[in-house]
């Protein structure tokens, strides 16, 4: 099915995870740049990562707890309106502790992937438009787009450096990019405005608490959230902080990097539906995962930066291709009215774990410890990996 054979629902979600993908796309390479210029250090930068993360786990632990008792469309359209006073209050602020604060309750997201409230609002609503292999595909072209505009939004990254040649600032180049963010968070606003809200005789089966699925989804959450801390000691934000700190990479080069890896991504996820429908989605989150995470131990190790790329790229190619397939295994070993409660509850643990580890990164980076983070994340992800697969390996389907 060709994206504009997808309903109107379908295909505004999909355009505003795009639209949100882009600005991220930036935003996570430049906040690292923007805090130093602030005249914040290496362990400041991890530890405003860390809140970032902090938040969105809370938001979505309340989402899980609370959020049934309200229509998707009003949550995202808060969500929204929530990204645009980010974006603002990011460009207007200097200190680390008013900063620190935005970065809690805020949207801002400095992962390669969508860890904000965003994410089960419209998994929920995306489940609901495909069944079997037809949702795993639905879920591609979601993940897809994201990886996409995220990689072009990458490019973006450079931006600051051509305002600074015509005489800006540098601090204030950077600024104009989180009001950029924050319009974003203003056209995802109207996106939103456009779902359709169910007459009430219409309304399909309420969402409901995690009841029958609870041990399932409580066992996902659990390895889940090994994997989400293991990513968060290389964020994409410290990933660029590492290029800086150890290769003295320009932002104009950084963002050319994170773009070409970005369509790596992307481009990879084109094929994980193809072959969930032959190994299983258990079997292609775990296969492809392994080989990336020992690319990132190899990189780590690269002594000059052509090699360190090539490996970083190399594990671009594959480290993405779980994310539509683990979206569409959760969706499957749930009840349909609990679809909503599990996508949050999968992505609180993620969020919290991948809370702790930015300071901790952060933290080695500003200890000279530069290659530590990226070693420590790859082993931790392959024994996620090997956990998953032994744990669930008996329930997958191919292409539930």
């Amino acid at each position: 099915m060709s994206f504009l054979q997808l309903s109107p629902e379908t295909r505004l979600l999909i355009i505003a995870r795009a639209l949100r993908a882009f600005v991220d796309g930036f935003i996570c390479i430049l906040l690292p740049a923007y805090l130093l210029a602030l005249g914040l250090g290496a362990f400041e930068v991890g530890v405003l990562s860390a809140a970032t993360l902090l938040g969105s786990a809370t938001f979505t632990l309340l989402l899980g707890a609370h959020g049934h008792r309200f229509h998707h469309r009003s949550l995202l359209l808060g969500a929204a309106l929530l990204m645009a006073a980010t974006g603002m209050l990011f460009a207007g602020l200097s200190s680390f502790w008013p900063l620190l604060l935005v970065a809690f309750i805020g949207t801002l997201n400095p992962s390669s992937g969508d860890v904000s409230v965003f994410l089960p609002l419209e998994h929920a609503r995306l489940a609901e438009a495909a069944e079997g292999n037809a949702r795993t595909h639905l879920f591609a072209r979601y993940t897809l787009a994201g990886a996409l505009f995220a990689a072009l939004g990458s490019l973006a990254a450079g931006l600051p450096d051509l305002l600074v040649s015509q005489g800006w600032a540098k601090t204030e180049s950077l600024r104009v990019m989180f009001l950029l963010y924050a319009l974003a968070g203003g056209v995802v606003w109207l996106l939103y405005r456009r779902l359709p809200e169910p007459l009430p005789h219409e309304r399909p089966v309420p969402p409901a608490p995690l009841q029958a699925s609870r041990g399932t989804v409580i066992r996902l959450a659990a390895l889940f959230s090994i994997d989400a801390f293991a990513g968060g000691l290389v964020l994409n934000s410290l990933l660029a902080l590492w290029l800086f700190q150890r290769f003295d990479l320009s932002l104009a080069a950084a963002g050319l990097f994170f773009f070409w890896a970005g369509l790596l991504s992307a481009f990879s996820q084109l094929a994980a539906p193809v072959v969930a429908k032959r190994i299983g989605l258990i079997n292609t989150m775990v296969f492809t995962h392994i080989p990336s995470s020992a690319f990132l131990i190899l990189a780590a190790l690269a002594d000059s930066l052509p090699w360190a790329l090539g490996l970083l790229l190399a594990r671009a190619a594959l480290s993405q291709m779980d994310v539509p397939t683990r979206s569409a295994f959760v969706m499957a070993v749930v009840t349909p009215p609990e679809r909503a409660a599990a996508a949050s509850f999968t992505a609180v643990p993620r969020s919290l774990a991948a809370a702790v580890s930015p300071s901790l990164g952060g933290a080695l980076f500003a200890a000279g410890w530069l290659a530590a983070p990226l070693i420590a994340c790859g082993v931790l992800k392959i024994a996620y990996d090997l956990a998953i697969w032994r744990a669930f390996r008996g329930v997958d389907s191919r292409g539930a």
